[in-house]
């Protein structure tokens, strides 16, 4: 029989959790979680070295991918030939789980 899924927490819930195993106090905790978004933001930006690891957790890296020209190809789905549409170019981030926290799991 399937697992049944547990409910993921919510960010209040997180924020009470850290909390209460840090005893540091929920506005502290959130202070944290808040500059450690910006300080992963700012590494992983265009100035940055675009890698953030966050220590025995995952690490983080952007990837540029580059623009896609339009092209005439056939629809998989109708068969019939048609024009796709050009993609520009952009940047996304990729989160890969160190070894550590995937051992736990």
């Amino acid at each position: 029989m399937a697992k049944k899924a547990a409910k993921a927490m919510s960010k209040s819930e997180v924020l009470n959790s850290l909390a209460d195993s840090t005893g540091l106090n929920r506005k502290q905790v959130s202070g944290v979680l808040d500059a450690l978004s910006t300080l992963a933001a700012k590494q992983l930006g265009k100035k940055g070295p675009g890698v953030f690891a966050i220590p025995g957790l995952a690490k983080c890296r952007a990837v540029s991918k580059p623009a896609v020209p339009a092209r005439k190809g056939i629809d998989p789905f109708t068969k019939q030939e048609r024009m796709f549409k050009a993609k520009p170019a952009s940047t996304s981030v990729r989160i890969r789980p160190l070894k550590k926290f995937k051992d736990s799991l």
